[in-house]
């Protein structure tokens, strides 16, 4: 199947409304009933404003950057942009032309 691969960047401690971004972008992909969606936490990284955040031993939850992924239809991805846009939900994206399916009959279920 032909899609996108849809990428949010965040931060781990940053929040939209009283939850948590990744947390909230979960629950709507969940409300659209998109097929899934992974969260990555990254070791260090900075952002826009050039600020480092790296991982501290001390720190349980920190403003470490946070990837969240979709391998979605471009219906889908159009879905959950504008749902966003409605939020008025600030945050980084990149959108990436995508073929993906499930082996071993490659078929998107």
């Amino acid at each position: 199947m032909k899609g996108v691969y849809l990428k949010f960047y965040t931060q781990e401690n940053r929040c939209h409304g009283r939850r948590l971004v990744y947390e909230w972008l979960i629950d709507i992909a969940r409300e659209l009933h998109l097929p899934g969606c992974s969260v990555f936490p990254a070791m260090a990284g900075y952002g826009h404003h050039s600020k480092m955040h790296r991982v501290h031993f001390f720190e349980l939850q920190g403003d470490l950057p946070v990837e969240v992924v979709f391998a979605l239809s471009e219906a889908q991805a159009q879905a959950l942009l504008a749902k966003l846009r409605q939020e008025k939900l600030e945050v980084f994206w990149v959108r990436i032309p995508a073929e993906f399916g499930i082996l071993p009959q490659d078929e998107f279920i």
